[in-house]
């Protein structure tokens, strides 16, 4: 029986494992975008007051913007060197994914 091959966000998640990496993660799918914690909860599968805790401790980290829109739209913030170090790191991860043969 084939195992199933998990993506890159969750075999990440599976190594880090924390709510705060989920969050950070999923804001930096498209760090370009911005998000409300509504679609992050939703794409995160977190708890709404799991998902606040989160941005609050990622925003007075300086690892997440808050836009204060209503409602408030949350971004990866690109100019942090830390977000894009674990941008990159990402990515590398993803090209070592790409080339890895298939099981």
């Amino acid at each position: 029986m084939k195992a199933r091959r998990v993506s890159i966000w969750e075999e990440l998640e599976l190594g880090f494992g924390c709510s705060k990496l989920r969050v950070i993660m999923h804001l930096l799918r498209n760090p370009r975008e911005a998000y409300t914690k509504y679609a992050i909860v939703k794409a995160t599968g977190l708890r709404t007051s799991t998902v606040e805790s989160q941005l609050k401790r990622l925003v007075e980290i300086g690892w997440v913007v808050k836009h204060k829109f209503t409602p408030a739209t949350y971004q990866a913030n690109m100019e942090n060197e830390a977000v894009r170090e674990v941008y990159s790191f990402i990515q590398k991860v993803k090209r070592l994914r790409r080339s890895r043969p298939a099981e």
